[in-house]
């Protein structure tokens, strides 16, 4: 299957185009919408979130991720292996995060071009058509690199920032619970967050944090909106004691 992540949103021709290319160019692959609001413009805290949610799809899947504020500039495109599920995007730092903590990568710089290229819309003419060939089997189109090359290194394994906001307040936080010691306390502009189970285990407007479906650290209030609440977007920083 090819499954989509990107921050274009469901408004505008953007999700539907990138369907009618992937419809043509592999028919019969299903092609799944994982997200398309991821953090807009904002490729680091995109790849701590597309990292947690991976594990939920079959060895073959293939992710055509894109987070690219810098489309049409002299980024490169991407095609990657991680432990036997595919990526296909922008070299802008959004698979940094799934590479680092695979056991077994391989990454090509993405060398096909398409007759017709936007300058604005990689997507559908980059990404899309390449997404299509790996997931019929293909050989990658690019040039084989040694990954520790084109990965980050710096970027922290866990990211103690708001990567990611639902659409009921709830903040996600780039950090695996299991990465936490036993003693941990979570705090936002100084003030403490309690942990809880379940929403149920606190009262109706107040806030805590727990372990989310995804095994990621996430803000919420009972009932209520915890990003509006607790003033937070996209990118603050939550303190981990």
């Amino acid at each position: 299957m090819i499954v989509l992540f990107t921050d274009y949103g469901l408004a505008g021709p953007y999700v539907g185009q990138l369907h009618a290319v992937l419809r043509q160019a592999a028919p019969d692959i299903p092609v799944i919408d994982l997200m398309h609001d991821a953090p807009a413009f904002a490729p680091r805290q995109a790849a701590y979130l597309l990292a947690a949610l991976v594990e939920e799809f079959p060895l073959g899947t293939v992710f055509l991720g894109v987070v690219d504020p810098g489309v049409g500039g002299p980024r490169r495109g991407a095609i990657l292996e991680v432990d036997g599920r595919w990526f296909v995007g922008p070299d802008n730092g959004l698979f940094n995060v799934v590479a680092q903590r695979g056991q077994s990568l391989r990454w090509w710089d993405m060398t096909y071009r398409p007759s017709r290229l936007s300058a604005s819309f990689h997507g559908r003419d980059l990404f899309a058509p390449v997404s299509a060939m790996i997931a019929r089997g293909a050989r990658p189109p690019g040039i084989p690199v040694v990954p520790v090359q084109r990965i980050k290194s710096t970027w922290p394994d866990e990211l103690g920032e708001v990567i990611y906001i639902d659409g009921f307040g709830n903040v996600m936080i780039g950090i695996r619970v299991e990465a936490l010691p036993e003693q941990v306390r979570l705090a936002v502009s100084g003030e403490p967050i309690p942990r809880a189970t379940c929403f149920s285990e606190v009262p109706v407007g107040s806030a805590f944090w727990y372990a989310n479906s995804s095994g990621l650290v996430e803000i919420a209030v009972n009932q209520g909106n915890a990003a509006a609440q607790l003033d937070l977007v996209v990118g603050d920083t939550v303190a981990v004691v």
